[in-house]
């Protein structure tokens, strides 16, 4: 294990946690062939093998098992140790890891630049993904924040509420529901209708009431990005339920039907496993979200 480096550990701890070289690969931004070679390198290292192939699925080796095990304890000491660096140089530089569901990317950059201006030396690495890609993020432990609007409930977490999440009925400008109010719910199941893809927390809020309502609408597409769903609304394929704050850069060109039982009353969330020493600068960057979150609020209000 004296040849054995902390990147080649990185590549395994990667490949072992996803039972795969292509996403540890994808995860790492990294070539397979270079994944592959970084773990045949460890494997010699090591003297015995790390992986077993049975059929098409990847399993650990009992070697492979325990150098897992270990990895994931040498990487939370360097955690730990770059926490407490960065806390003995206080602000002054370190480095904030988020992780957002994807509706989020429409005013997180907007409310990270006010705080990277406070504390230029603070570097920001921010992950978009959908709930599913933030669950699996969190139980890797792989961020220091993670803002998401549906809390788990089957993890130990912490969260605070920090902003409003209304969800809304999203129609093209010119739909013939855009002036009418008091829409019944029932109105929806006539209309075509776009959802977005299963795992998304606005698509289990969204069916959750439907059930609620017994209304079964009519799903003409599936999309996996609130905008590939802005886009196919705004060339009349259908009508869908989205967050408002997805509305922030082009709300003139689409319409908010006035549907009873919406909008869909949700909020945001700071989440962090519960455990889990926060950095002074996520700790920091936590206090700051609330504070910005409130003249968020009266900025998107105004605007919308």
């Amino acid at each position: 294990m004296n040849q054995a480096t902390l990147h080649q550990l990185k590549v395994f701890e990667a490949a072992a946690r996803h039972g795969s070289f292509t996403r540890a690969a994808e995860e790492l931004f990294l070539t397979q062939p270079t994944v592959s070679m970084q773990i045949k390198q460890l494997t010699k290292s090591v003297g015995l093998p790390l992986f077993e192939q049975v059929g098409k699925r990847l399993f650990l080796t009992e070697a492979g098992r325990e150098l897992f095990a270990t990895s994931r304890e040498i990487f939370e000491t360097i955690a730990q140790f770059e926490i407490k660096v960065a806390n003995l140089k206080g602000l002054k530089q370190g480095q904030l890891r988020l992780a957002v569901v994807t509706t989020a990317k429409y005013f997180i950059p907007r409310l990270l630049g006010p705080f990277c201006e406070l504390y230029p030396g603070i570097d920001i690495s921010l992950q978009v993904t959908n709930h599913d890609g933030i669950l699996e993020r969190m139980s890797s432990n792989l961020d220091d924040l993670y803002i998401m609007s549906q809390v788990p409930d089957h993890l130990d977490v912490n969260c605070q509420p920090f902003l409003e999440n209304p969800l809304v009925v999203f129609a093209p400008l010119h739909h013939r529901l855009a002036k009418e109010k008091n829409i019944p719910i029932e109105s929806l199941a006539d209309q075509p209708f776009i959802m977005r893809e299963p795992g998304s927390g606005t698509r289990r809020a969204v069916q959750s009431l439907f059930e609620e309502h017994g209304v079964k609408v009519k799903v003409k597409l599936e999309l996996g990005s609130n905008e590939a769903i802005k886009q196919a609304i705004a060339g009349g394929l259908g009508i869908s339920v989205l967050s408002r704050h997805t509305l922030l850069t082009d709300a003139a060109e689409f319409s908010i039907l006035d549907v009873q039982h919406f909008p869909i009353k949700r909020s945001w969330y700071m989440v962090y496993p519960s455990g889990k020493q926060l950095s002074i600068v996520a700790r920091t960057y936590f206090d700051y979200l609330l504070e910005a979150a409130k003249s968020f609020v009266d900025q998107t209000n105004t605007g919308l």
